[in-house]
């Protein structure tokens, strides 16, 4: 992978990595605890928990693929980003473009 290409997935994970900072930021107020004492009925509270526990999750996502983000970037500074973690083999360029912080190639993602 040429010192180019290198650079390019740089910037876009590091892009990705913003975008998911502020993805987590904006779930802050909807992923807290439901207040129970909250004079509300059955059903919305019901709703507000089923709400809280979607937010939850997809901060748990979110949070997954910051590291991954993180760990490409560790990847580009030790010279081995775009290198299969499993097989060593090169990950294909359009799965890195799909998924800059993608630690595998699509055969040993399975």
């Amino acid at each position: 992978m040429s010192l180019l290409d290198i650079k390019l997935y740089k910037e876009l994970l590091i892009k990705k990595r913003s975008e998911t900072e502020s993805f987590l930021e904006g779930l802050k107020e909807s992923s807290k605890p439901v207040d129970l004492n909250d004079p509300i009925g059955r059903l919305s509270r019901m709703d507000a928990i089923q709400q809280q526990q979607m937010s939850l999750e997809s901060k748990n996502r979110a949070l997954l693929t910051l590291k991954q983000i993180e760990a490409a970037l560790d990847r580009i500074k030790d010279d081995c980003y775009g290198f299969c973690l499993k097989c060593e083999e090169e990950i294909p360029e359009k799965r890195l473009k799909a998924r800059p912080e993608s630690p595998f190639c699509s055969g040993c993602q399975l």
